[in-house]
């Protein structure tokens, strides 16, 4: 079979500055392609050129007849109104899938994806599950590729282990932008890494991300062999030159052309292998105090999402000390409280009941998700906000100089902030951070858009910081290589202290398996006696002492299988009802409708019982 997509020689470039040359990207089937770079280096740009949004300036770009592309961006946003079921049902529509087939893809999609209700408006769902509806809507199609800018900066740990799944078992290629090193292993069998070191603009290795970093570790030293190799023939050439021959034979002239030729390609490879990396260190305060914070009975509520419903409980009874040195890894599904835990950190929230006990004039500096800058302003009163100079560790360094660290150029001091990239956002927060000497960091999500060269010198400043963090975060990699100690919620009240993040997932997958499988004793408990209820209670215990396979979001939609499957059924035998009423069978119109219901009905009933036994099996 040719590509799906073939793109040849392509150059793109905005204004006069050129985001790649002559770059060749092709896609196969079955191909799961992590695309991977430095900020600026147009992975975005590339992605929207191979869904047919962007075209390139020069080069030949080509889609295999009849092949379906879906492109998901980095910000999923819906028009206020539109339920999920309209959504979908408008994917649908575009795609042009017979509209007898809407409802089962939908109750399928649906099911997997883990939406209970589909009549729930798009625009009040949380970032994360927006970022599944805007998954959901571009797999409801069917594609044959689909390509996905930064999918894992929106979803929680729940989320990403969910997509790790749904490509792991695709039937179609993708082409995934991610920084997250842990998903790249995972769910990629080839890496595309855009860099201008590369002679070609970029490296493509076939394998999962630790070969590529395999096969990119032996490229450099390749390519630092032969750049040191052509730099001693470029210091014999220049000493030849120097020597000035009496006479300028044509061998010579030859010569002096080669030479010449030489130096060409070697300042060539000097630009190329000059790589700037941000400077992240972040001041601590070096206090001696021991203590710095303690938690007593905590408990927090916010109020619930559903007129005249009780407070929703984040969490309760939580004892907690966090001390000096102590990094903490909090995590949980989105909602669970993650952000609200940090407000209260910060004394921005008062508890519902507990005490929060800091030491006296603790040093709290905090990195907001939400990444606020004031857009007004141009990168220079946003690095700079009372001169043309900062100070740093007691130095004072110019602006021009404090920006060059964090990998700007001189000339961009007077664009504006709201021209900025999310990962150059990121970059100036961070420059605003470090300058505040802190007894503890607060970090929430500092990863987002932020490259993996950057990602890996913030990893580092992290794990060498002297005082003590609390990081959020959904980058597994960051998070067993920073954390010392990981603090999980659960999404249903409950709090719970791991030695690290795999510790924290079996936790969650026990509680949501128990949780399901106490909701299904308690429907029981009305019909049977006390003698059964007891065993069922014995049942319970014995069965959440063993080891669960099913994730958080596939122990979600084992609860409610059941459920889907019983509505199966009855849509299935509606549908042989309808078959055989005289009325129908006598109508030529009616009856090829009642037909093609019956036909998805089956499918669909097909469909949900395998999964059913999928999701048994794989439950134990």
């Amino acid at each position: 079979m040719p590509p799906i997509l073939n793109l040849q020689s392509a150059s793109k470039a905005f204004g006069s500055a050129p985001l790649f040359r002559n770059l060749s990207v092709t896609v196969l089937d079955g191909d799961r392609i992590g695309l991977i770079g430095p900020n600026g280096a147009g992975k975005s740009t590339l992605l929207a050129i191979l869904a047919g949004l962007v075209t390139a300036d020069t080069g030949d770009f080509a889609v295999r007849k009849r092949a379906k592309a879906a492109y998901v961006a980095q910000d999923s946003q819906f028009p206020s109104g539109l339920t999920i079921r309209a959504v979908l049902e408008a994917a649908l529509a575009a795609s042009h899938v017979p509209e007898a087939e809407h409802e089962g893809r939908l109750r399928e999609a649906a099911g997997r994806v883990g939406f209970e209700d589909l009549d729930t408006e798009a625009t009040s769902l949380s970032g994360g599950w927006r970022k599944r509806l805007a998954i959901t809507e571009a797999l409801v199609s069917q594609p044959d590729v689909l390509l996905l800018d930064e999918p894992t900066n929106h979803l929680d740990l729940a989320g990403i282990e969910w997509l790790e799944e749904l490509l792991a078992s695709a039937n179609f290629a993708a082409v995934t932008i991610s920084h997250d090193r842990y998903f790249l292993e995972r769910t990629s069998n080839s890496i595309i890494e855009l860099n201008r070191i590369y002679p070609d603009g970029l490296l493509r290795v076939k394998g999962n991300f630790s070969r590529f970093l395999e096969e990119r570790e032996a490229w450099l030293a390749t390519n630092a062999k032969q750049q040191e190799s052509l730099r001693n023939q470029v210091k014999t050439e220049i000493e030849w030159l120097r020597r000035g021959p009496k006479a300028r034979t044509t061998k010579s002239k030859a010569r002096i052309d080669s030479a010449n030729a030489l130096m060409g390609q070697l300042a060539d490879m000097d630009s190329r292998s000059t790589v700037n990396s941000a400077g992240i260190e972040f001041s601590s305060s070096e206090r001696k105090t021991r203590r710095l914070v303690e938690f007593t009975e905590v408990s927090c509520a916010v109020p619930s999402t559903e007129e005249k419903s009780e407070a929703r409980t984040l969490f309760s009874d939580l004892n907690f000390i966090l001390t000096a040195g102590m990094k903490v890894g909090l995590v949980g599904p989105n909602g669970s409280g993650k952000t609200t835990l940090l407000r209260l950190l910060r004394n921005e929230l008062k508890p519902t009941a507990g005490t929060i006990k800091r030491a006296e004039a603790l040093r709290m500096v905090y990195f907001s998700q939400m990444r606020e800058l004031d857009s007004t302003l141009t990168l220079r009163r946003a690095l700079a906000p009372e001169g043309d100079s900062v100070i740093y560790q007691d130095r004072t360094i110019h602006v021009a100089s404090w920006a060059t660290r964090f990998l700007f150029d001189p000339s961009q001091l007077n664009q504006p902030v709201a021209q900025l990239s999310g990962g150059e956002r990121a970059r100036v927060l961070i420059a605003n951070l470090m300058l505040e000497p802190a007894d503890l960091l607060l970090l929430d999500e500092p990863t987002n858009d932020l490259d993996l060269p950057t990602l890996e010198i913030l990893e580092e400043n992290l794990i060498a910081f002297p005082g003590s963090i609390v990081l959020v975060t959904h980058d597994r990699y960051l998070l067993n290589r920073v954390a010392t100690t990981v603090l999980g919620l659960d999404g249903q009240g409950n709090v719970g202290r791991f030695a690290d993040y795999a510790q924290w997932e079996n936790w969650l997958a026990d509680q949501s398996q128990a949780q399901s499988q106490l909701s299904s004793a308690a429907a029981k408990s009305s019909s049977n006696t006390n003698g059964s209820s007891t065993r069922t209670s014995i049942e319970l215990q014995s069965s959440s002492g063993s080891r669960k396979k099913l994730s958080y979001l596939e122990a979600r939609e084992f609860a409610t299988i059941e459920k889907r499957v019983e509505e199966s059924d009855t849509r299935l035998e509606n549908a042989r009802h309808a078959i055989e009423d005289p009325s129908v069978a006598t109508n030529a119109t009616a009856l090829q409708a009642a037909l093609a219901e019956l036909e998805i009905a089956e499918h669909e009933s097909a469909a949900l019982y395998a999964r059913w036994a999928e999701l048994t099996e794989k439950s134990g």
